[in-house]
This record gives structure tokens, C-alpha cells and sequence, in this order.
């Protein structure tokens, strides 16, 4: 699992920031620095914890972004409009996609299309912690 996200940001920082915008060659984000209290995106039900890392590096082209569904609460329904991953840290849940639903749980990892709709929803008596990215235009 740690390989995996090692991969995506070696890929992305590499092809998508340039030189000038990182003069120390990196950018150091602590969780507990970043974590804000929020309601579910996308007129979700309840309460998330979300940590948007690298939201202020200047022209990075990708989103990273670690969220904590706490019990009672979702993402709620919405169109995609670009490839976007969803990969699950902890806990479960149930994945609706295109009318469709589906249970997810730790070591799951869900690409959702441009033109697809999907929501989220914490199942279970454990936070339901998720990675999500994907590339801006």
C-alpha cells in the first residue's frame, strides 16, 4: 500500500511542478497541521475530517487529499467530471456508482470515469478513511 502512493506522487510531483515553484526539492505536509472539520462534500450527511494536502503549492496539477468519513456520514451522489481515485485506508462502507451499490473496505481502490455518478457512505462503527486524487487541468 505505501509503494502504491509512493508511486502516484513520485509520478505526479515529477511531471507536474517545476523547479522553480519547490527551490528545497520538497514540500512537507503534517496531517495534524492540515486536518479540518467539515460536513460531507457534496451535500453529504454528517461530519468528515478532511486533509487536503499541497492545496497551497503554487500550480501543482493534481489534487491529494486524505478524508475520514466519521460513522453517520457520506459524500453524497455526484456526476464526475474527470478520472478520479478512490482508494480506501480503514473501515467500510458502500460505494454507489451509476445506480449501482457496492461494499468497500481497507485496500479497495475505486477509478471513477468523467460522465459517471458516485457517492460514499460510512458503514460500520469506525471511521471510514479514504485517499482520493486526481489531476487538474
Amino acid at each position: 500500500m505505501t509503494s502504491f502512493f509512493i508511486l502516484i506522487l513520485t509520478f505526479f510531483l515529477s511531471s507536474n511542478t517545476s523547479q522553480q515553484d519547490k527551490p528545497s526539492g520538497y514540500v512537507l505536509e503534517r496531517e495534524s497541521e492540515i486536518g479540518k472539520q467539515q460536513p460531507g462534500p457534496h451535500d453529504g450527511d454528517g461530519t468528515t475530517t478532511g486533509y487536503s494536502f499541497f492545496a497551497d503549492v503554487k500550480d501543482l496539477k493534481f489534487v491529494f487529499r486524505k478524508r475520514a468519513l466519521h460513522p453517520g456520514s457520506s459524500i453524497g451522489y455526484h456526476k464526475q467530471e474527470w478520472d478520479e481515485v478512490y482508494y480506501i485506508l480503514s473501515g467500510t462502507g458502500e460505494m454507489a456508482m451509476n445506480g449501482t451499490t457496492f461494499p468497500v473496505k481497507a485496500g479497495d481502490a475505486i477509478l471513477t470515469r468523467p460522465g459517471s455518478s458516485h457517492g460514499l457512505k460510512q458503514t460500520g462503527k469506525d471511521d471510514l478513511v479514504i485517499f482520493i486524487s486526481y489531476q487538474l487541468d
